[in-house]
């Protein structure tokens, strides 16, 4: 039995959340424990609190955005390394296929996310075989 991959999701529309947790808590092929935050200083809290493998992170948030998050967690030993990849619909998904996935070095996925691209995305970021 592989090993829990715990995944910390940010983002205000708890709907949202509800859902990237529900499609990835189902996904058979691995075994995905997610927690769930809808603002941004709650998701810090927990990042430092449950440290996760992988942070999914929206930018456009009320009270503090999630470059603002980010900023946090990067300057915070406890959180530095944990990848973080941002999920947005600001950007448009050519504008994230053209820039491989990356816009200004850091990883975008543009939203609406498919569960399918979710979880490949989450597979290559944390190196888990395919």
């Amino acid at each position: 039995m592989e090993k829990d991959i715990n995944i910390l999701v940010i983002d205000d529309e708890e709907s949202f959340t509800f859902f990237i947790k529900l499609n990835l808590e189902t996904e058979t092929s691995r075994n995905f424990k997610v927690t769930t935050a809808n603002s941004g200083k709650e998701g810090l809290k927990l990042a430092r609190t449950i440290k996760p493998d992988l942070i999914l992170l929206d930018i456009m948030m009320p009270e503090m955005s999630g470059q603002e998050v980010a900023e946090e967690l990067l300057m915070d030993s406890r959180t530095k390394n944990i990848p973080i990849i941002f999920l947005t619909a600001v950007v448009q998904k050519e504008e994230v296929a053209r820039e491989a996935g990356l816009i200004g070095g850091r990883e975008f996925i543009a939203k609406p996310v498919g569960k399918e691209e979710l979880i490949g995305r989450i597979a290559a970021t944390l190196n888990l075989p395919r």
